[in-house]
């Protein structure tokens, strides 16, 4: 580590703050702090319990003291010092906690704020007359900090952005909404950078003017001043010799420098025309974080699996991990399953009633902080939990993690295993809970993907029109903006680095007039030109405006509330449309009767029904990693050459005998299909282990594409593993056109052809209408219903679709289907792989025990869990 850092005032006095609490910097906190003070920008990748956070608010501190060595104590009423963006609410409070700590120890009169949805409206307007030094913000609130007139002032002492769990925001549109903050912030950093040097310049000038003989010289040197700050490029006001520095704090994904790239593309250096990150820097934590995992085994391993029933079957088994633990995560994939699994504990455990709690993302707020807090205090033996704790918390206290079910991916897996031994130098134990028998072969994958650190990558988002339009709204109703400028600093953000001209006069031509198709009508008119500027005058525009800044659409939710009073969370709005008054589920750890909805409320009364509706959310269509799914073709090729070491493989010999002896166990570059008949008809299983996305779009790909040698009608089912076409007659597949079905050739026409890629990017323009503001979705208490919303975007959509089909919104409809919901790269990566592998034909005389976990999905959606599981029986006693 270089001298200058240790010798520094700031340095010394946090070395000696640490030592306090038994602690020392670490290697990778030290060189962040350097580059901090040397104005540069970076990321910093540390596991989760490592010290991250000190890594930047620390290096914050210490530039601050250095800065004013005399009065670091007394100095207050400073300005905004540090942003620090996260993505989560409840990380805001425990992040801040730990800042005050530090603050009040060191004598500092620095205050620390949050401005987040849950910020009171007071809190706000103090802190718009008198900004903290600290400010925790999500990146909503912060483009609700950009509508504010005369933002740029709040940001003119700004020295460190820092944005928080960098890994959770990239490759979604929140993460857009960083990008544009950061391009908007660094910009004005910039202009202010080069305003200094010029007043420097000035002064210098006026010196130079006393003396004799020099008065034409120096009104020569001001113009000359003047003419070059006006024609400064963008590319020189965004250099790491800005006074501001960017970082990001991110755990280990598969891309990390592009991740890096990303983030900082605002502030890395520019050399021929050409972005490079030279100027920006990535800090490693090499610490040896050792993770310790650990499979919870039934004891009798079924041959024929099927999802949702082994996990619950196997609650007994986890009671005595938590009873050795002082406090244990239990992660669950989905808020439905969390309540279920929260109920049976209680059931198994009635002891633990007041000791064990349920933490998800639709519960209410003051019970998920209530949850928080115990965490931190250490009074909670177990909580039961969705992602909604996945992030960087720091429950000291917990010592075990135990995950029911597939993770659907490394990364998160190891995310969640961080959240055990959160101390650095601890390792971190997480026990692994299948849901059915053949999940034991993720678990021995798992633990060789954490072996050989294969973690997955996240793409970031290109041109997320509706984003960028809303963003510009929200300029147009502050300060303005020219439009020449803004692209200019837009282009310095990743996202919009390769906008065309074309594409920004079809985006300013929509918030102007509302695009070639709307033109004609005056509330679409949001903006006009005032003195070069682009500006929303209409008080009502603006207001609605403000209301949806930073909308991010998700699946349409509505409030649960007792009919006698009392808040219990949110729900999806998809679920609840589907019950009728009377129907019993269980939410928030209670079973509740359905009354009513009003005013976008789920009216509900306590209920003593013994069996109830769990409900289901969106989110558990979460699919399958393809870093996940390629360790698990390997696990599986070693579980049916019977030569692993791995327990979990040793113990499914029983089911891998079983498959062997009906049809085949594929190895790595082998795709099975097996060919069964039953009573039901023709069953085709194909086993690819992508993914449930994946299989879902080549399941309809692959019925299309049979379709044309015969007329034929399919019914699908799929899971993360395979997919299965069910047909009433015999299905034409054979050694002579199977390659040329699994061929990527023509894979995008087909896609068109083979699903209603029209009906999907019409309900994926719905949400795009809502951001970019297409669509108004009412006022507080009176927000529009999820269908109404789709009517008018399906008129729009048509409307698009008639008389502006290049328009820039409906373009990204279609392309976020095909990257997202269709996955067409990964899908196309899998045809690759098939075609230029071996393609292994089945016929087993029944089902096998691949081919039975789809084959019990394809029956779940129709049935009960109590007839399903009867159904199961009678199929097995067959």
């Amino acid at each position: 580590m270089p001298g200058e850092l240790k010798h520094t005032k700031g340095y010394l006095l946090i070395a000696d703050w640490l030592s306090k609490h038994s602690r020392k910097p670490f290697a990778f906190q030290e060189e962040t702090w350097q580059y901090i003070l040397q104005g540069r920008s970076g990321l910093v990748n540390a596991p989760t319990g490592c010290g991250k956070t000190y890594s930047v608010f620390l290096g914050s501190v210490i530039q601050f003291i250095n800065d004013h060595q005399e009065n670091w104590q007394e100095k207050n009423n400073n300005g905004l010092q540090l942003i620090w963006i996260t993505p989560l609410r409840a990380l805001a409070k425990d992040i801040g906690r730990a800042m005050e700590e530090v603050i009040t120890e060191l004598g500092m009169r620095w205050r620390v704020g949050i401005r987040n949805g849950d910020t009171p409206v007071n809190e706000r307007q103090k802190q718009k007359r008198n900004m903290p030094e600290v400010l925790i913000i999500t990146p909503e609130s912060l483009h609700l900090l950009l509508a504010q007139k005369g933002y740029p002032d709040l940001f003119s002492s700004l020295r460190i952005i820092a944005v928080d769990e960098w890994h959770e925001l990239i490759g979604s549109k929140r993460g857009v909404q960083v990008e544009l903050a950061l391009s908007r912030i660094s910009g004005q950093s910039g202009v202010r950078s080069q305003e200094s040097r010029v007043n420097s310049q000035m002064q210098k000038t006026k010196q130079h003017n006393k003396t004799p003989g020099s008065r034409l010289q120096t009104q020569d040197s001001l113009h000359t001043t003047h003419d070059s700050r006006l024609k400064t490029k963008d590319s020189e006001l965004t250099t790491p010799d800005s006074r501001l520095s960017i970082w990001g704090i991110s755990a280990t994904i598969g891309n990390l420098e592009q991740a890096r790239d990303v983030l900082l593309w605002p502030v890395i250096s520019v050399s021929d025309n050409r972005r490079t990150a030279s100027g920006a820097v990535i800090v490693k934590a090499q610490l040896d974080k050792r993770i310790e995992v650990e499979s919870i085994f039934p004891d009798e391993i079924e041959t024929y699996p099927w999802a949702g029933h082994l996990g619950i079957k196997l609650a007994h088994k986890i009671i005595p991990i938590v009873e050795q633990s002082k406090t244990t995560l239990i992660f669950i994939n989905t808020r439905g399953m969390s309540e279920t699994w929260y109920q049976t504990l209680l059931d198994i455990a009635p002891e633990w009633a007041g000791a064990i709690a349920l933490h998800h993302g639709s519960i209410e707020q003051a019970l998920r902080l209530w949850v928080e807090d115990a965490l931190h205090e250490g009074t909670l033996k177990a909580v039961v939990c969705t992602s909604s704790l996945d992030l960087g918390v720091d429950f000291r206290p917990v010592e075990t993690v135990i995950q029911v079910g597939s993770p659907k991916g490394v990364g998160r897996f190891l995310q969640r295993a961080g959240r055990s031994g959160h101390q650095p130098g601890e390792a971190s134990k997480i026990y692994f809970l299948p849901t059915h028998s053949l999940e034991l072969v993720e678990a021995a994958a798992l633990k060789e993907g954490i072996k050989e650190n294969i973690i997955e990558s996240r793409e970031p988002m290109m041109l997320c029109f509706d984003v960028l339009i809303q963003y510009l709204c929200t300029l147009a109703i502050s300060e303005g903006f020219s439009p020449a400028e803004i692209l200019t600093e837009i282009r310095t953000s990743y996202c919009y680095k390769d906008i065309t001209d074309e594409e920004w006069r079809a985006v300013m031509q929509f918030i102007l007039e509302g695009g070639k198709a709307l033109q004609a009508y005056d509330e679409y008119h949001k903006a006009e030109m005032i003195d070069g500027l682009c500006r929303i005058t209409s008080r009502r525009l603006a207001m609605r405006h403000r209301m949806h800044i930073g909308t991010i659409v998700s699946d349409a939710m509505l409030k649960v509330k007792f009919l006698s009073g009392g808040y219990l969370g949110v729900i999806e709005e998809w679920f609840i449309s589907r019950l009728l008054p009377g129907d019993v589920f269980t939410f928030a750890g209670r079973n509740l009767e359905f009354v009513m909805i009003k005013d976008m409320t789920a009216i509900v009364r306590k209920s003593s029904a013994k069996k109830s509706i769990v409900p289901s959310w969106m989110g558990g269509r979460m699919s399958l990693s393809a870093n996940l799914g390629k360790m698990l073709r390997q696990k599986l090729q070693e579980g049916g050459e019977g030569s692993s070491t791995d327990p979990e493989l040793i113990a499914l010999q029983p089911l891998f005998k079983l498959q062997l002896a009906l049809s085949h166990v594929p190895g790595t570059n082998e795709l099975l299909i097996e060919q069964i008949e039953t009573k039901d008809g023709f069953h085709l299983f194909v086993h690819t282990f992508e993914g449930r996305q994946v299989n879902e779009a080549m399941a309809a790909i692959l019925a299309w594409r049979i379709s044309r040698f015969i007329p034929i009608t399919f019914t699908f089912a799929m899971n993360d593993y395979s997919f299965e076409l069910l047909s009433d007659q015999p299905i034409p597949l054979d050694d002579s056109n199977v390659y040329e079905l699994f061929s990527p050739e023509n894979l995008t026409e087909d896609i068109q052809r083979s699903v209603n890629a029209t009906e999907m990017a019409k309900r994926k323009f719905r949400d795009i209408a809502v951001i970019g503001g297409l669509i108004f979705q009412g006022m507080p208490g009176e927000q529009k219903k999820a269908r109404h919303l789709q009517s008018s975007a399906s008129l729009l959509f048509q409307v698009f679709q008639e008389y502006d089909p290049r328009n820039l919104l409906l373009r990204q409809a279609y392309q976020e289907v095909f990257d997202h919901q269709m996955e067409e790269a990964r899908l196309r990566e899998m045809l690759d792989r098939i075609v230029n592998g071996k393609i292994v034909l089945s016929f087993p005389q029944r089902l096998t025990p691949f081919s039975f976990p789809v084959k019990v999905d394809s029956m779940r959606e129709n049935l009960s869990s109590e007839k399903l599981a009867d159904r199961v029986s009678r199929i097995l006693g067959i």
